[in-house]
């Protein structure tokens, strides 16, 4: 085996995935790119009306967190929140309009 994963601390890999996720979202929508869906909204009512991308994506993702939590288990929605929070911070403190945006 020439690589290999025995345990990923939950805490850590919600950290370090949040801002994985960040990285390249910042990216695409620099670029502007995205996912598609709420990436998509949340540029245009960045672009329209001011609010931030990222506070406007967090609260699309705090909005299926509430609703996992009638599915999934409480610590995986738990990590899941913070994975998000890293990556919607990193998103809302790095993407603004006044800063370089590719052509």
């Amino acid at each position: 085996m020439v690589f290999s994963i025995a345990y990923i601390d939950p805490l850590a890999g919600a950290v370090i995935g949040g801002l994985l996720i960040g990285f390249a979202l910042l990216a695409l929508f620099r670029h502007r790119a995205s996912l598609g869906g709420a990436g998509i909204l949340a540029i245009y009512l960045q672009d329209r009306f001011g609010f931030r991308a990222g506070l406007v994506q967090l609260a699309f993702d705090l909005t299926i967190l509430v609703i996992a939590l009638f599915v999934v288990d409480l610590s995986a929605v738990i990590f899941s929140l913070i994975g998000a929070l890293v990556l919607n911070g990193f998103l809302a403190i790095n993407h603004r309009p006044d800063r370089y945006i590719a052509t």
